[in-house]
């Protein structure tokens, strides 16, 4: 967990990278992990979420970059099928330590379509993790997070994410990944729900300020940091957009502070 969770601040920078698992296209942006890569390790991000394919193709670089804990995705959606929010399990934990994953992550959208599915997932991969001394990151986040045009968030809101929360925590998750629900007030209900850190994800792409603004406002709430994709892989300036995040996430800096500091 000292490679995922700073142990002397207590907080983590995840940067989301394994988006090519869960999206129906490839986003713009990932189409330079080796330079992504770098970029986490020069802007002080504790962890990068990598797909066990990149894990090996980009080995050379990740051991350049041994300051930077690497977190396997072993899940994947199967979007293109005809049963909505399907997620398999793409590789098994025995794996990703072979490998050298300091920790490994599941998307594990509940949904009406796939709860019963997700539900004997997740038990599994919470049964070999703690088997193995594996740090587990459930992202317990809405359906539509890579793809679909329903509103879940206002269809179901703060009663699914505390839910979801819960329910991965109790099936072995080390950590739970949640969406923002819209106040500081409403994150906390959710860190409340469970006896282990939460950590807010970034969502789309947004102005870096409302960003850095929602990552501030989940710290008030108990967050233990954030997870961030889209805002840093697909930002004009990976390196500074991470080190700005890394300086509100440690409490270091306001969010109008960090831009000063790194993005004006």
């Amino acid at each position: 967990m000292r490679r995922i969770i700073d142990p002397g601040s207590g907080t983590t920078l995840m940067f989301a990278f394994s988006h090519g698992t869960s999206s129906p296209e490839v986003i713009d942006g990932l189409e330079r992990p080796a330079e992504m890569i770098k970029a986490a390790q020069s802007g002080g991000a504790d962890c990068i979420f990598l797909a066990p394919g990149l894990i090996e193709s980009e080995s050379n670089t990740l051991r350049l970059s041994n300051q930077l804990g690497v977190v396997a995705k072993l899940s994947a959606t199967a979007s293109r099928g005809a049963a909505l929010h399907q997620e398999r399990q793409i590789a098994s934990v025995e794996h990703c330590a072979e490998l050298g994953a300091d920790g490994v992550v599941a998307l594990i959208p509940f949904a009406p379509d796939n709860e019963p599915d997700l539900i004997t997932l997740m038990s599994g991969l919470g049964e070999a993790c703690s088997r193995l001394g594996m740090p587990l990151i459930a992202e317990a986040e809405y359906p539509n997070a890579y793809y679909g045009d329903r509103d879940y968030a206002s269809e179901w809101g703060l009663p699914y994410l505390k839910r979801s929360a819960r329910l991965c925590a109790e099936l072995g998750a080390d950590i739970v990944k949640s969406n923002w629900p819209g106040s500081s007030e409403e994150f906390e209900e959710i860190v409340n729900c469970v006896s282990v850190p939460v950590v807010v994800a970034g969502g789309s792409r947004e102005s870096d300020l409302a960003l850095l603004t929602k990552i501030s406002a989940a710290n008030e709430g108990g967050a233990s940091g954030c997870s961030i994709g889209r805002n840093i892989f697909q930002h004009s300036d990976p390196v500074s957009m991470i080190s700005a995040i890394r300086a509100v996430v440690r409490r270091e800096h306001s969010p109008d502070e960090a831009i000063g500091e790194y993005l004006n």
